[in-house]
């Protein structure tokens, strides 16, 4: 029983105030707690309706399919669709089980524009990664192919890898968030593809969001602390 028992408590511990402040919101607003993930999930789902039309494919491609052989403005133009296009190869099922988990999760606790801003910044990581490792080549380490600069890169996997680890970096779950890199290192090794390097370019670059978020904190904590000394330059006041 302690075995159990100290699993248990390792798991509250893990999940207790990221599972309190999901479960608090759903149970007060229901789905209108995450509209965000409801919008994105039904366009994902219409995409993918559309883009299995003979007059739609090309019609989805051309708005959200990037390459790293395009023009970098239609690359950044088209990267914010890009994002709930889903994967040719993948079961759309899977990307909308993702979004609806991941984004949802993610728009409760950090806010809808918050989770927008880290969605992005994790998927244009990937896609300038891409650019820029066949640029490199494939003789230099973290280079591409010439042959990756024709995969279509869309999807929301990489915006669902890096909000993954920013929620679990602000609840201080940490295992979830080193087990979601594990998994993502372990993918590269077995699969060595596209999309696996784009995924750990994406948690790189939300790494570094999270030692800002850090740092910015401390530094506000610094100014507020009492005998801290004022932004004026002023002595601090004593009662």
């Amino acid at each position: 029983m302690r075995p159990v028992r100290a699993l248990c408590g390792a798991a509250r511990h893990e999940w207790g105030p990221l599972l309190r402040t999901v479960r608090g919101m759903l149970a007060v607003a229901r789905l209108r707690a995450i509209p965000m993930t409801v919008a994105a999930v039904c366009l994902t789902a219409l995409l993918q309706v559309v883009q299995n039309q003979s007059w739609g494919f090309g019609v989805v491609h051309g708005l959200g399919a990037v390459r790293a052989e395009d023009p970098l403005w239609a690359a950044l133009l088209r990267t914010p669709l890009s994002l709930f296009v889903p994967a040719l190869d993948l079961p759309v099922w899977g990307a909308l089980v993702q979004i609806l988990m991941v984004f949802g999760t993610a728009e409760i606790c950090l806010g809808r524009w918050r989770t927008l801003l880290i969605a992005y910044v994790a998927t244009l990581a990937g896609t300038l990664y891409a650019r820029i490792g066949v640029a490199l080549g494939p003789d230099v380490l973290f280079g591409l192919p010439v042959s990756d600069a024709r995969v279509v890169d869309t999807g929301p996997s990489a915006a669902v890898v890096g909000l993954a680890v920013y929620v679990c970096y602000v609840y201080r779950a940490r295992f979830t968030g080193a087990l979601v890199i594990a998994a993502m290192v372990v993918e590269v090794v077995l699969k060595n593809n596209l999309a696996g390097k784009e995924h750990l370019v994406a948690i790189g670059a939300i790494l570094v969001l999270c030692v800002r978020t850090t740092r910015r904190h401390q530094r506000q904590v610094q100014v507020l602390r009492p005998g801290s000394g004022t932004r004026s330059g002023a002595p601090p006041i004593r009662s």
